[in-house]
Parts: structure tokens; sequence; C-alpha cells
């Protein structure tokens, strides 16, 4: 069991942003995910946890039609993005892409400059009018991954050449920069260091305050220190959604304990 300051916060409602009812996943004949049912909260961090293998990310990938890539993979159920089915034959996955941003587990920059990295989204959404409109729109985005510090004298250079956790927030920026409302995030601390983990973290603690955050982690000590939702997966089952604290402290169901302590994993 881990020390967990969320249980001391009062908890505080949100409104739903996204909604998921009877979501079951099928890749060919094999069902990955199985009948799930959650209410995901703007302006809160969600984090998904659970063994590999379970279903976490093949469910975030559902929310912003990433399993459409993949062609024996079919979702079948409602998901919806503020009361809208985002599977509707009207919904165009690169605009949902724009609301619903993702970061990966490996930091993934274009091989451009840091500045054309950030620019790239808002320039082909049509965001910004001039050049000054984009130097803007990059601005705040570094400002936003809390890399602007650290780069503005260099936006030029190729955003391979920065360091893994700067490199990170750089593809932080470049998902906030077509102002999304939804921010995905597959373990985005999963190749990173302890102190470059630390400050993805924080940021994320940030970042929450404009947007919803889902974070699929490996990490339960991560969970635990940034989200305030928990979604405990298991074998493609949602088997326990609730407050963090109570979902690390007073477990429902017998399955999340045991992973919590490290029976099953």
């Amino acid at each position: 069991m881990y020390d967990n300051p969320l249980t001391k916060r009062t908890a505080v409602t949100h409104e739903v942003k996204i909604s998921a009812r009877g979501v079951n996943v099928f890749y060919g004949e094999n069902r990955a995910i199985k009948d799930v049912d959650v209410d995901i909260e703007d302006k809160t961090v969600t984090a998904f946890i659970g063994p590999s293998g379970c279903g976490k990310s093949t469910f975030l990938r559902c929310l912003n039609r990433m399993n459409d890539t993949i062609d024996i993979c079919s979702v079948k159920g409602l998901i919806t993005l503020d009361g809208e089915d985002i599977y509707a034959p009207s919904i165009d996955p690169v605009q949902l892409r724009a609301k619903v941003g993702m970061v990966f587990q490996k930091p993934n920059p274009f091989p451009k400059s840091i500045y054309d990295n950030v620019g790239y989204g808002p320039k082909i959404h049509g965001m910004a009018q001039s050049r000054a409109d984009l130097d803007e729109i990059v601005e705040r985005a570094l400002r936003r991954a809390a890399l602007w510090e650290e780069v503005k004298d260099r936006l030029s250079s190729p955003g391979t050449g920065l360091s893994g956790g700067q490199q990170q927030r750089l593809c932080i920026a470049r998902a906030v920069a077509t102002e999304p409302e939804v921010l995905l995030m597959d373990e985005p601390c999963s190749a990173l260091d302890p102190i470059a983990t630390a400050q993805v973290e924080e940021l994320i603690d940030e970042l929450r305050e404009q947007y919803s955050v889902v974070i699929v982690t490996h990490s339960m000590q991560q969970a635990a220190r940034v989200s305030q939702k928990t979604a405990f997966f298991h074998l493609g089952h949602l088997v326990e959604f609730g407050e963090t604290g109570q979902i690390f402290t007073n477990p429902h169901d017998p399955r999340t304990e045991s992973y919590i302590t490290g029976r099953i994993g």
C-alpha cells in the first residue's frame, strides 16, 4: 500500500467529458475489451492501471479512434465526447484527434525543428492566419508544456536533438497546440529517467486545470501521485473505477486489492 495524499483531499465533482457504454473491442475474433462502462470527468486526471495486456491501452486508443488505424480491430458500443457519438459516420477522425490529443510511450518528435513540431498541427487545422498567430500558438503551447524557457533561443533546432524528457514535453506541447479538450497519455514516462518523470508528472498536474487528462500507467505509485480517479483493468474487464484514494486504500473488488498488493500483475 502507498501513502496517498489524495485521500486527504476533498472530492470535487466535475462534469462528464467522455462517456463509454457497453464498449467491446475485437481484434479479429479475439475480444480484447469486454463491456466497459465508464464516465471520464473534465479537468480531472484519470489513471488506467492493470497488468500488461489487460486492455488499458486498447481502451485508451478507442477514445480518439486510434484503433481505426488497425485493420483487424473493431469497436462496438457507444463512446461520446460532450454527448456526441465519436464513432458516428459524420465525425471526421482527424478533427476528433485535434480535440482529443495523444502522447505516446516513447517520445516521437517529428524530424523537424522544435518550432515546426509544435506549429504543424495548428497550421494544417487552419488555426493561424499569419506567422504572428503561429508564433503565439507555438509559444503558448511550449509554455503550457513547461518547455519555453529551455528552448526559446533554439526554436529552429531539430526536436530530435532534445533530451528524452524534453522530447516528451515537446510532444505534450505538440498535442496541446491544437487546443484539445482531452489529453490521452499512454505510459508517457516509461522511457524517462526519474528527474524527467517528476517534471512530466508536475506538468500533468498543471494540465488538468484546462483539460481532461487520461493516463495509462504501469506504475501504481504514479497513478497515486497524479490522478484523482483510477480505473483498474484486468483481462479486458474494467473491474473497478473510483476516487484514486479509495481504489488504493479501500478497493471494493478482491482482484483490485490483489493487484495493488502485488499478488497479481
